[in-house]
């Protein structure tokens, strides 16, 4: 997912007024896909949790893993956009690797840094658990790597949104469920299909932002490919799957009635949706975390009906 840079002269250390370093290293980690990463795991915990498989350590590192993934894909993101030339004349927040106040490399190391974090923690969630996590990790890992990197990223190729619904939404809650239960019962691949749609219309509400400067650079995203009105119309159909599951929960009997309160979340999703409708790169940045915030509530409104 990419929030993106202003030029690096207006950033540089010299500026007065400039971001800190510790300012740029945050924004580079872009706490909306954060949010999005840790209302994965709430979700598959929520479903662990209803069905008495509770394993708490495992579950924490799920966490760790599922973040560390995040960060390590997002400074990725950065470091080679930035070596690209993609970023440019990008719009919205910062990017660390074009600020001026931090070295590319060290975006690079970074990146690196965090991947190995997430390597270290999910081999010691598959010794207590199942080897097979290690196989989804690795694959994770070199996703998350290869979005925007590599001789021809993906990321450049339109097939961002099935690497975050993958990765972000139905992996990240149906494996955390199996970190807990070693199995992973209907109701978490529900809740990942759910996730992982919020955590699409993140990324595409991004691109749908930078539309205008990702054709000009030759990022060909999903919406540089579509066009305007039809991300649009994909960032509605994806705000409805997420709505749409508890209902599918529901009428198959995997969950109680209670498992309908993300339903509530309705109306918020209803407003990002009237905000896709702007041009202007502020309004879709408060759509972008609008949507962030939905995906939080989201997983929180379901592990309260999972819960009740």
């Amino acid at each position: 997912m990419t929030p993106t840079s202003r030029s690096a002269s207006r950033t540089s250390p010299a500026s007065p007024g400039g971001p800190s370093p510790a300012r740029v290293w945050w924004l580079a980690a872009r706490p909306a896909t954060l949010a999005a990463a840790v209302s994965a795991v709430l979700a598959g915990t929520a479903v662990a949790v209803h069905d008495g498989a509770v394993r708490a350590l495992p579950g924490l590192g799920a966490l760790v893993v599922a973040l560390a993934i995040q960060v390590g894909t997002n400074y990725a993101n950065d470091y080679s956009d930035h070596v690209r030339g993609a970023d440019r004349r990008r719009v919205g927040p910062l990017r660390a690797a074009s600020s001026g106040v931090v070295a590319p490399e060290h975006v690079r190391l970074a990146a690196i840094a965090a991947f190995g974090v997430a390597a270290v923690i999910g081999v010691a969630v598959a010794l207590a658990t199942s080897w097979v996590l290690v196989l989804f990790g690795a694959l994770a890992v070199a996703a998350g790597w290869l979005y925007t990197g590599g001789p021809r990223p993906y990321g450049y190729e339109g097939l961002g949104e099935v690497f975050v619904f993958v990765f972000f939404g139905l992996l990240a809650t149906a494996g955390t469920t199996y970190v807990h239960e070693l199995r992973v019962p209907p109701a978490a691949w529900a809740a990942g299909c759910a996730t992982g749609f919020l955590a699409c219309a993140i990324l595409a509400i991004n691109n749908l932002r930078d539309i205008a400067t990702d054709a000009e650079a030759g990022k060909r995203t999903l919406a540089v490919r579509v066009g305007r009105p039809a991300t649009r119309a994909l960032i509605v159909a994806f705000l409805a799957g997420a709505l749409l599951v508890p209902v599918v929960v529901v009428a198959l009997r995997w969950a109680s009635a209670w498992a309908l309160l993300p339903l509530l979340t309705a109306p918020a999703a209803f407003v990002v949706t009237r905000a896709t409708a702007s041009r202007e790169p502020p309004v879709l940045v408060r759509a972008l975390r609008r949507t962030a915030v939905l995906e939080v509530w989201w997983a929180l409104l379901w592990t309260l009906g999972l819960l009740l």
